[in-house]
């Protein structure tokens, strides 16, 4: 990957690790996900006269990532319901890469290097043990672990499909920009139906909070999904999930969850992962 591509994802991860915490801190988490998404579809709207049309192959791999992203946003903070943010990010973030990386090899013939491939490893295993942590524990919060693997599981999805479909676009931006007003259109509407009076209190209370989040959560995946357009999806995947160490140190300064010796051993695993990461 060349500098610019990897200041761009470091950049995007920043911000995903943003609108996560505002997700956990922000009031009932359901209900901040969908006011979160509704903002990121109307700034996605402002920008969709500017952006190219994707091609019409792509647009089953549109349809399924929108469905994808749907689940993901419904998934995601009921993990945060059950666990702490430094508990549940690291996990969900942790145990995507290296489904990605397996799915740009056997579903697009990526061929990725030794040290690379090896750096992804590190990095998957970095943030994975982010998770040992936990002033709750693993094995005391199994519910937090299901929706967090779960998240996961969609993320890897989400990723593999959505970075397929942007190549496939002939515009990676025009592609990114219709899905997040699909995804973001489809979880408000269907949270709505569930959380109407949550979802209210957030709108009067904590809009400009949400609005804030959206913009990072749109901006975040519109930078990967055009960075995968010209990158290994793979070890852009890897790279991404930097963003765990953005949310160790939210979760140290904002959340007051602590820094243990733990944190400290997987930031060094992910700061080599990236590493390796660079290499051809």
């Amino acid at each position: 990957m060349s500098v610019e591509i990897t200041l761009l994802v470091l950049l995007a991860s920043a911000f995903h690790a943003g609108w996560n915490a505002i997700v956990k801190i922000g009031g009932d988490r359901i209900a901040v996900m969908a006011v979160l998404t509704f903002f990121g579809s109307l700034v996605s709207l402002a920008v969709l006269p500017f952006v190219p049309f994707p091609n019409q192959d792509s647009w089953p791999l549109l349809a399924l990532a929108v469905v994808i992203h749907t689940a993901y946003h419904f998934c995601l903070p009921m993990a945060y319901q059950y666990g702490d943010y430094g508990q549940v990010y690291p996990i969900a973030r942790g145990s995507a890469p290296l489904i990605v990386t397996m799915g740009g090899v056997l579903l697009v013939g990526e061929v990725i290097n030794f040290l690379p491939l090896l750096g992804v490893v590190f990095l998957s295993i970095g943030v994975m043990t982010l998770a040992l942590d936990s002033k709750d524990g693993l094995s005391k919060n199994p519910k937090a672990i299901l929706f967090a693997l779960g998240t996961g599981v969609f993320i890897a999805s989400y990723t593999l499909v959505g970075g397929l479909g942007a190549r496939q676009a002939g515009s990676a931006i025009g592609f990114a920009v219709i899905l997040t007003i699909g995804n973001g259109l489809a979880t408000f509407v269907i949270a709505l139906f569930w959380k109407f009076k949550e979802i209210k209190k957030v709108v009067l209370g904590n809009w400009m909070f949400a609005s804030a989040g959206g913009g990072m959560q749109v901006g975040a995946y519109w930078i990967i999904i055009w960075a995968m357009a010209y990158a290994p999806l793979g070890m852009v995947s890897a790279l991404r999930e930097t963003s765990v160490l953005f949310a160790a140190i939210i979760s140290t300064f904002v959340l007051k969850e602590g820094f243990g010796v733990w944190r400290f051993i997987s930031s060094g695993l992910i700061a080599f992962g990236i590493a390796l990461t660079r290499y051809r």
